[in-house]
């Protein structure tokens, strides 16, 4: 986290569930404005980790073969043979991901999930590493498209991406270059088969059960609570637990907490409830519920 640091300023709290979500193996959804270097963070933590990485900037008229790859017929062998797409790497960026039809997004759902593609009734196995880092646009912008909340529930978190600090900001003009990447400077830190290693190491971490309760109530509430109109999944509980643990061992701990996982709740939720319209033109939003939702839960000792 610290080389990120040196590259990304003022989001030390993102770079830390983002690091936290790739060492569990949950994808990222990061949104903002466009400016504010929400790919320059996912490019950062591709350039120290040592694997393959590949980029696509969605557009209106992307295809799902541009995502997965196709077939072509190779007129030597009179035979079709597979073209791999930027999927088939280790981590996939996937630049302003609400910009391109329903259609296109739907091509990564089975990736997501399964790790793994079916083309023509073939299947084909992606990385055990594979890791999707997605940016958007707030969904108000000119030219998107809100994803399906089948896509939503399979990013782990969801990373809000605002305007740095004063201090922030001044540090960042002051040490402009012209054509300047300080990213490209960093070296791999960390390898694939560490990164597997880790996540063994991470089933070690133990959860009481009175902190998978308090996990539990605060995903039924969001389910009962009257301006949500689509609760949280049991998917999302997973989400958190495992979150929770890369946490604690980031904290130097064997053990969750029930602060690991309060931490969690907004990062890991938001974009899994949906509100009722009313409530939206109340000016509700998604984290003003769920920290209701943790206020009123009780925690356990």
């Amino acid at each position: 986290m610290q080389a990120i640091n040196q590259v990304v300023l003022g989001q030390e709290e993102n770079i830390r569930f983002l690091w936290a979500s790739f060492l569990v193996g949950g994808h990222v959804l990061l949104e903002g404005v466009p400016g504010l270097g929400k790919t320059l963070l996912v490019r950062t933590l591709a350039r120290i980790v040592d694997c393959s990485c590949s980029r696509l900037q969605f557009t209106s008229d992307l295809m799902p073969s541009d995502v997965t790859g196709t077939k072509v017929y190779d007129m030597q062998s009179g035979k079709f043979t597979f073209r791999k797409g930027p999927i088939f790497a280790d981590i996939l960026i996937a630049d302003e991901i609400n910009r391109t039809p329903p259609k296109t997004q739907s091509a990564l759902l089975e990736a997501m999930e399964e790790k793994q593609i079916t083309i023509d009734g073939e299947t084909y196995t992606l990385s055990p590493l594979f890791f999707v880092a997605a940016t958007q646009n707030p969904i108000e912008y000119e030219g998107t498209y809100s994803l399906p909340e089948a896509q939503l529930d399979r990013f782990a978190v969801k990373l809000v991406v605002d305007y740095p600090e004063e201090k922030e900001e001044e540090q960042l003009l002051a040490g402009h270059r012209i054509g300047g990447r300080e990213e490209i400077t960093l070296k791999p830190i960390v390898g694939m088969e560490e990164i597997l290693a880790i996540r063994n190491d991470l089933e070690q971490i133990s959860v009481d059960p009175s902190v998978v309760q308090y996990l539990l109530q605060m995903l039924r509430a969001t389910r009962r609570h009257p301006k949500v109109m689509l609760g949280a999944s049991p998917r999302a509980g997973l989400a958190i637990l495992s979150l929770s643990k890369a946490e604690a061992a980031m904290s130097g701990r064997t053990f969750v907490t029930p602060d690991d996982v309060k931490r969690l709740i907004k990062p890991a939720l938001r974009h899994r409830i949906l509100l009722y319209p009313e409530g939206e033109l109340e000016g509700w939003k998604a984290d003003d519920v769920l920290a209701e939702i943790m206020e009123a839960s009780m925690v356990p000792r």
